[in-house]
């Protein structure tokens, strides 16, 4: 015989009829879920950010706020050019150079799905030109042309697109006599772009040669992760090199070399304080930081 449900029953499990348990604060009347589907109020994707270092939780809005930083453990969340931008140039005001310059498959190259087939869709789905964007601003009224890397458009990969624009950029900068910096965020050179990608790092460097002949200041930061083929040319040519807190920075990364050189690798291998404490970086910079500190580097170029 099937038992009928005692809506009666207290929720806490007690069966004592003392005044207590008589006087419940809630009190069942109807079976099931009544509300529809359509009307269930659910938490808006996006609204929560959990950090991957501590895991403390916080909304996204606080978090932006802090300039991506978390504010339990200082933890430098991976944000874009967009977001670099707006902490760096003043009022948020700049203007972006050299849109017209896209990826183009050469090759004809297919590993998964062809690359040509790849690019629409990154080009879909991030809203940007190419894994780097330029642009040009003024830093606490200093101006600037700054250079920062998508990590979400290929891994932030060192393709044709991205050093044809840094080269544009060392020209733009030797023709208006303007600092140049770079915010390297990459996992290395595009590989479906092969030889041609591997041809940037020789352009890039040359330009730069350009613009310490013009003895125009370049500063490089580096950002987590930053890798490969950047690491190996403009990340490590700056006249000023420094590095977020924490960042993953190196040619290739540790599982490879420890696979390499069957060792054990020290403690924070490849972090920017092991770096810094080696002679890689100038220094390390928080975010909350960052602005004032490149306005007083620039104000000490120009003196």
């Amino acid at each position: 015989m099937r038992k009928e449900e005692d809506f009666d029953a207290p929720l806490s499990g007690d069966d004592g009829d003392s005044g207590e348990t008589k006087r419940r604060w809630f009190k069942r009347k109807k079976k099931g879920i009544l509300t529809a589907t359509k009307d269930k109020a659910d938490a808006p994707e996006g609204l929560w950010v959990k950090c991957p270092s501590c895991k403390f939780t916080c909304t996204i809005s606080e978090l932006k706020e802090l300039k991506y930083v978390c504010p339990k453990c200082g933890y430098h969340h991976r944000i874009g050019s967009e977001e670099y931008f707006e902490i760096l140039f003043d009022d948020n005001e700049y203007e972006e150079l050299f849109i017209n310059i896209i990826s183009k498959d050469y090759l004809g190259f297919v590993d998964l799905k062809p690359y040509s087939k790849r690019l629409e869709d990154t080009y879909a789905k991030t809203n940007l030109h190419d894994s780097i964007t330029v642009a040009h601003g003024k830093v606490n009224k200093h101006d600037m042309v700054v250079a920062c890397m998508d990590f979400e458009f290929i891994g932030g990969s060192l393709g044709s697109v991205m050093g044809e624009k840094i080269s544009r950029a060392c020209d733009y900068c030797m023709k208006h006599n303007i600092p140049f910096m770079i915010i390297n965020k990459s996992g290395g050179a595009r590989m479906m772009e092969s030889a041609f990608s591997l041809m940037q790092l020789a352009k890039t460097s040359g330009k730069l040669s350009q613009l310490a002949d013009a003895k125009i200041p370049y500063i490089s930061l580096c950002t987590d992760p930053t890798f490969g083929g950047t690491t190996a040319s403009f990340a490590m040519l700056g006249d000023i090199i420094c590095g977020e807190p924490g960042a993953l920075i190196g040619f290739a990364g540790p599982r490879v070399i420890k696979e390499t050189i069957k060792k054990d690798l020290p403690d924070g291998f490849q972090r920017s304080e092991f770096l810094l404490e080696h002679g890689f970086l100038d220094f390390i910079v928080n975010r909350n930081e960052l602005k004032d500190t490149i306005a007083n580097l620039l104000q000490l170029f120009k003196n």
